[in-house]
């Protein structure tokens, strides 16, 4: 026994449930005829609430029968997926979630407004009969034989049998015969194990995807077969059974009797044959904090093993060097591999905001439409979760500023459908995510004039389109003419700034007038364990990212009477600011006589940085500073050499910041 509070795995599986059930109704609102949506949302509210009725959950359960029966109504072809059926399904789905996740703040008169909406709709939105043509109920009858045995400990998992057949039973005439040739001797029953199989012969108006619904939390360990009897067909026209659904065999691990040898039945083309083992399952789940402990004990074992390759440095041994680089080959595996685990796509992240564009597209009273591509890329989980808050700021201020009214995009040559645009890819060890879309664009001169207002800028300063455009990202900056309930106070954009900033990632936008605006995300794949540039500072050793590394050279030694105090580098025609690390960390030591200059970036902007030494490439292990250096300048984190001193990870956004200050003071000049 585990010890999980099965309510929580419920909880936790519903909510998957929860989040395709509202993917499957935003495609199907999109596509009304697309059956696999429709589909989707069928068993994912057949699912709720069996397990919801299975776990005690009843008020969930009970409130999803009559959306699960709407949508029942809606694969027979009696209703018709309309705009305000999916709207109600997206009200109840929300309900649902409150029913499930907290039940005592549900508020009945919420669901008796769900359910009137919904009776209203189902009355009155009947489609047109199937192509086949006119059909009654009799003449769709069907007369089904369904097979079915259990594994063996299924009671034990607690499946109920009994609930099985009244479900069946509730889809037409059922005639009910056990199956009792597995049962041992009485001094050889378990009473835990499941011993005895069923057979019916149903007779329904339902069709062969409903009676296989009815298995759905079972079907795969269960011995299931279903085949019509008889058919309804012209009068002396005798019909041979065909199999539709060949036995599901139950896995070779699970324990019990092996069931009583039955008629050979003809075999389907690709059908796993009677008997054979089924692959074991090829995912199972873990909580998350398990991952993060892992994680962080992979980061002590990098820890541990630089301190071991520091202590034998020196030594002589061969087969103590030679055990060391194996240590380090296989914890380099062993974190190369934790590290994927923890890699999730971003489609989790993605999916949420169609249901947001939909919700404030009809708010704001705008026709847009949302797109995805590199769904598939890959992300840590920690950064995935982080990421929701920033990205709903950024996809509402697109919806509310950038997006024009459908009368206005039509006078300017557009259509009247709005875009918005998600995409996501890799760029060496980044991930770049990209919001893009096609409305009217910032306005430069607003955005500058408000900044001089706030005294953010000197009046008449020389900024680049991407400077100009940083400066929406500052705290209170808004150029909203008037306040919405959606955007407008100035403060969205500063929550985007920190927490990409606290992810160490970068911001870059760039926005053409009349064609809409474009902003991306760089990401590190991990918060965990990145790939730095150690680097001595007088005594006293720091590390710098590794992704924010151009280049390093030696500072000229006559770079101070050239550039009189104006520290400027010529890097091959460009000029680059730098800043003695020396001077901003009040290092009192005397400098090497030889300093270096490690060139670092951010989006387009470069700031070189001045140490005293390059040590060279180091697997850092990122530990978070405490809440008495939070507010630190210049720092992101802290890690741990191979010899247990400390040395302090800069924060690359915070530096290019203060080097590009220092290039705006030279030009005011």
């Amino acid at each position: 026994m585990t010890g999980s509070d099965p309510g929580q795995v419920f909880r936790e599986e519903a909510a998957e449930l929860l989040a395709d059930l509202e993917s499957a109704l935003l495609h199907l609102e999109q596509s009304p005829t697309d059956r696999e949506p429709l589909d989707t949302a069928f068993r994912a509210l057949h699912t709720i609430k069996g397990s919801g009725s299975m776990f005690g959950f009843e008020a969930a359960a009970s409130f999803t029968h009559h959306l699960e029966s709407a949508f029942d109504r809606m694969r027979k072809g009696e209703l018709a997926a309309t705009t305000a059926m999916i709207g109600i399904a997206l009200a109840a789905k929300d309900h649902i979630r409150i029913l499930i996740e907290d039940p005592a703040s549900a508020d009945p008169a919420v669901a008796d407004g769900i359910l009137a909406r919904l009776a209203d709709q189902s009355g009155s939105a009947a489609m047109s009969v199937p192509l086949d043509g006119e059909r009654d109920d009799e003449e769709s009858r069907a007369t089904w034989r369904v097979r079915f045995r259990l594994a063996p400990d299924a009671l034990e998992r607690g499946t109920n049998p009994l609930l099985l057949l009244d479900e069946l039973r509730g889809l037409g005439e059922a005639e009910i015969v056990a199956l009792t040739d597995d049962v041992p001797p009485l001094g050889e029953l378990e009473p835990t194990r499941c011993h005895i199989g069923w057979e019916l012969t149903l007779t329904t108006t339902h069709p062969r995807s409903t009676i296989e619904d009815v298995f759905i939390f079972v079907i795969d360990e269960t011995e299931l077969t279903i085949e019509p009897v008889s058919a309804i067909s012209e009068p002396g026209v005798e019909q041979e059974p065909v199999l539709v659904t060949v036995p599901v065999p139950v896995p070779a691990m699970a324990a019990g009797p092996v069931p009583p040898k039955e008629p050979a039945l003809p075999k389907v083309d690709g059908a796993p044959e009677k008997g054979r083992a089924q692959p074991a399952a090829n995912s199972i789940r873990v909580p998350a904090e398990r991952l993060d402990d892992l994680m962080d004990q992979v980061g002590e074992l990098v820890i541990a093993h630089a301190r071991l390759k520091q202590l034998i440095s020196d030594s002589v041994d061969l087969q103590i060097k030679s055990v060391t680089e194996e240590i380090e080959r296989l914890s380099n595996g062993l974190r190369d591999i934790t590290m994927g685990i923890r890699m999730v796509p971003v489609d989790s992240l993605f999916g949420r905001f169609r249901r947001l564009v939909r919700d404030l597209s009809q708010e704001l009273g705008k026709d847009v439409a949302l797109t995805m591509s590199g769904e598939e890329t890959e992300l840590d989980k920690t950064m995935i979760e982080r990421l929701n808050d920033p990205l709903v700021h950024i996809i509402r201020n697109s919806l509310d500023h950038g997006l024009e009214p459908a009368a206005e995009r039509v006078a300017a040559g557009k259509a009247p459908q709005g875009r918005i645009h998600l995409s996501a890819r890799h760029a060496g060890t980044r991930v770049l995510m990209t919001i893009r879309d096609d409305g009217r664009g910032l306005d430069r001169d607003r955005i500058r004039a408000k900044a001089e207002e706030q005294e953010l800028i000197p009046p008449g300063a020389k900024l680049s389109d991407a400077e100009l455009f940083q400066l929406i990202f500052h705290p209170g900056f808004s150029t909203a003419r008037t306040l919405t309930s959606v955007s407008g106070r100035g403060i969205g954009m500063d929550v985007v700034k920190r927490t990409i900033d606290g992810l160490r990632g970068t911001i870059e936008v760039s926005s053409l007038p009349g064609g809409g605006t474009e902003i991306t995300l760089g990401l590190p794949l991990t918060l965990a364990i990145i790939d730095g540039l150690l680097v001595r500072v007088g005594q006293g050793r720091y590390v710098i990212p590794l992704f924010a590394v151009e280049e390093c050279v030696e500072l000229p030694a006559d770079v101070e009477r050239r550039h009189a105090n104006r520290n400027f580098l010529n890097i091959r025609g460009a000029l680059v600011p730098f800043l003695r690390l020396r001077d901003s960390f009040a290092v009192r030591h005397p400098p090497d006589p030889y300093q270096k200059v490690v060139i670092i970036s951010s989006g387009d902007k470069r700031v070189g940085l001045v140490v005293d030494q390059v040590l060279g490439d180091h697997q850092t292990v990122i530990k978070s500073m405490s809440k008495l250096h939070a507010d630190v300048a210049n720092f992101s984190g802290a890690t741990i050499l191979g010899d247990g001193s400390v040395a302090l990870i800069l924060d690359i956004a915070q530096i290019v910041a203060a080097g590009q200050t220092q290039e705006l003071r030279r030009e005011a000049c």
